[in-house]
């Protein structure tokens, strides 16, 4: 690790930057004025310069962003995403606005494209071949923004071209355990086509899953019931409200991994060794394509068969039944099957991150990150241009401060624009695998908003332990929108919140899972993360996600009109994650508080011994270890953060501020085993992989014992339910270790 020199209190920062520390690709140029504030190794968190941060933050300014994004479709490496990339390099080398430096990356992937001269489409065909319906394939032009050239078809990304043809079966949310539910009915799924709705699993996941039992052919469709409480009819829906419209399809990639295809664990430069695509693993193996619910209800409310299941029952207005095909009474002769014809084509592309950079006056080897991706499905108010719409803002007080030679970072900040997100978290998975030890070594936290608001009633974050303090220090200092008086942290509590045994009631701090550009950074670096934004107030909605979701209706005037129309959420957003990043980068001592992984730790634990203890104790597996790792960990948290208040209470050196950082900085580092999940590509971190067995306690240990109960499991299985009983307690231990003194060899 490269370790900077200790200046001493005097020592001001055209000394410190003497000194040739570099960030090697990350390199910086000096600071262009003198700075007016003290840069000692001292320095601390400037509470006026964070007040004066969030006073600059203009909602206005932020509309007017967002108004620019998202004007025009920008899907990953099309023109208007690279004119994009120069909109960004050029606000970040803006003289009086911009950044100490900015640069691209380029990376060579492979994406996923419908054919524009041959579109997919679905048809009702009779057994010679007459077509009885054909499905719209694009959606319906509602605003005048929904059609032209580069308004891209509703397509799965990565779903193999094929014309597949045969009887229609209703299979719920395309999960394993609804395609056994189909066989036990009785029903033969051999060479027929499933439709599906969104929910329940994966997009891929339906795939995979119908594939498995003879299906071969996959449509997915967005049920009313689902996201529009069930409204669906037009004068209900856009334009006339948020709702999803009837023709509204949900674009997505079907890729079940994350990072490039061709070069996984490999940054994909040109000269990167690349998989054969035809031999690639994660993509769909059978067609597959999604339509609009109104689209769905045509075929759905017209097959025969067994009525489903009470939990299958949607909001297209007719009793659901399973099928297989159509009834004699229906729009559609008996007999007729469904032809879904899929021309996608697979193309290796160019895309491209920005960066912009603030160089750190006294640890600039020291990185916080703030990500969020720049491409979209079609216009992308929502999903992302919101949140790089905030990115720019907070860069924009920022960049005009550093210009001015009124403040400079104690650590270093890096604004990351991530290109092909929506193909698979590609950008910055590719990011972290090229600068994967540089990253590991030096960055103290990654921030990621993506989308900024889903709608305007109150904050949702999503995050490590460890942020849990910082979030809500910050949000207990930003006014909530609104009239209510109330700060963003008291607003929150209102709307989700949790019992904690350590500080009462508290606003609930979500996991992350493998959502957006954050997953590489936690899962695979094992880095300190958030996520941040704005949501909706679910007990007046039971809407999954906003409702134009990744079609062509998420423009600009849906968000003025519906989701926050004086851009006051947006505003609050970018004051949370603005305070959260000068926090993260100014503070003496960093603002995280381990401790608070204890309460995890011990849910989990006491969640494994309650519902796996007394089966593992008949396998003689005993949770002792574990318990001990855990009592462990809690103790070595407790003393550090004693330590570190001990420290701010005295004139602590340097050399002491930098080593407990350090500890605070790595600990989650210490979680990581790269053999843990072989299984699993780039998720490495025991205690948030992905947990298959829905028993909230360490992921390995639960879907290990899930295995091992299935019938005629050997003692294979139980011993894979020992060896990830290994895996965590070797991580809770390794993860103490980082937290006792450093002296403490």
């Amino acid at each position: 690790m490269h370790w900077v020199k200790i200046l001493g209190v005097a020592v001001g920062a055209a000394a410190l930057l003497g000194l040739g520390i570099i960030l090697g690709h990350f390199a910086i140029p000096k600071a262009t004025g003198p700075l007016t504030s003290s840069t000692s190794d001292s320095q601390d968190l400037d509470l006026a310069i964070l007040d004066s941060v969030m006073g600059q933050l203009d909602a206005s300014r932020i509309r007017e962003n967002l108004r620019e994004l998202s004007k025009e479709p920008h899907v990953a490496t099309s023109p208007r995403d690279e004119a994009l990339v120069q909109l960004l390099l050029g606000r970040w080398k803006d003289t009086a606005t911009g950044l100490d430096s900015a640069k691209t990356y380029e990376y060579r992937v492979l994406l996923s494209f419908p054919n524009a001269e041959q579109p997919n489409s679905v048809e009702v065909v009779g057994p010679n071949g007459t077509i009885f319906h054909s499905f719209q394939p694009f959606e319906k032009n509602l605003t005048g923004e929904q059609a032209g050239p580069n308004v891209l078809q509703p397509y799965a990304a990565y779903a193999p071209p094929g014309t597949p043809k045969g009887l229609l079966v209703y299979a719920n949310q395309g999960s394993e355990e609804d395609f056994k539910e189909l066989e036990d009915q009785g029903i033969n799924l051999e060479g027929t086509i499933a439709l599906t709705r969104y929910g329940g699993v994966g997009r891929g996941a339906k795939a995979i899953n119908a594939a498995k039992h003879g299906v071969v052919g996959v449509l997915v469709y967005t049920d009313p019931g689902d996201i529009n409480d069930g409204k669906s009819l037009p004068s209900e829906t856009f334009p006339n409200s948020w709702r999803l419209p009837p023709s509204g399809v949900e674009r997505g990639s079907y890729y079940e991994y994350f990072g490039d295809p061709l070069t996984p664990y490999l940054p994909a430069h040109p000269s990167s060794f690349r998989l054969d695509p035809h031999n690639t693993s994660g993509f769909p193996p059978i067609p597959t394509q999604p339509i609009g619910f109104e689209d769905a209800k045509d075929l759905l409310c017209n097959l025969t068969g067994t009525s489903a299941p009470a939990s299958w029952q949607g909001a297209l207005g007719c009793e659901y039944k399973l099928g297989p095909g159509f009834g004699p009474n229906g729009s559609f002769p008996a007999g007729s099957e469904v032809k879904v014809s899929v021309h996608n084509r697979l193309e290796l592309r160019t895309s491209s991150n920005v960066l912009g950079i603030i160089q750190g006056a006294v640890e600039p080897d020291r990185y916080v990150i703030y990500g969020n991706h720049r491409d979209s499905w079609v216009h992308g108010a929502v999903d992302p241009s919101s949140g790089t719409a905030v990115l720019l803002e907070i860069s924009r007080v920022l960049g005009t401060l550093l210009k001015k030679g009124t403040w400079r970072p104690r650590r270093s900040i890096i604004f990351a624009s991530w290109g092909a997100e929506e193909f698979g978290l590609i950008g910055s998975t590719e990011f972290t695998e090229e600068f994967l030890s540089k990253l590991q070594e030096r960055t103290v936290a990654y921030i990621n908003v993506d989308i900024s608001v889903f709608s305007n009633a109150t904050l949702r974050a999503q995050g490590t332990p460890p942020v849990q303090s910082v979030i809500f220090s910050a949000t207990k200092e930003i006014s909530a929108p609104g009239s209510s008086g109330l700060s963003i942290y008291d607003n929150w509590i209102r709307y989700t919140n949790r019992t904690s045994p350590v500080y009462g009631l508290v606003p609930s701090l979500g996991t992350l899972g493998a959502g957006s550009d954050y997953a590489a950074f936690v899962h695979f670096l094992g880095i300190t993360s958030m996520d941040l934004a704005y949501t909706y107030d679910r007990s007046k909605t039971s809407a999954r996600i906003y409702p134009t979701y990744h079609t062509a209706f998420d423009t600009f005037d849906y968000v003025e009109k519906f989701l926050d129309p004086g851009f006051s959420s947006h505003q609050a957003v970018a004051r949370t994650a603005g305070s959260v990043l000068l926090r993260l980068s100014d503070s003496l001592f960093l603002p995280l508080n381990v401790s608070d992984y204890s309460e995890t730790l011990q849910s989990f634990l006491q969640t494994a011994q309650e519902v796996l203890g007394t089966l593992l104790e008949k396998q003689n597996i005993s949770l002792g270890p574990l318990v001990t790792a855990v009592a462990n960990f809690k103790t070595a948290a407790a003393s550090l953060g004693e330590h570190i208040l001990t420290l701010q209470k005295s004139s602590p050196d340097p050399l002491q501020v930098r080593m407990v950082n350090d500890q605070l900085m790595l600990l989650e580092r210490a979680f990581l085993n790269p053999r843990a999940f072989p299984e699993e590509r780039h998720y490495s971190h025991v205690l948030w992989a992905p947990n298959t067995a829905s028993v909230a306690t360490f992921p390995g240990l639960a879907n290990a014992c899930a295995r091992a109960q299935k019938i005629n499991s050997g003692s294979e299985a139980w011993a894979e339910v020992q060896r990830q009983l290994s895996i965590v307690v070797t991580a809770l231990e390794g993860a103490a270790a980082t937290l006792v003194p450093v002296a403490d060899l």
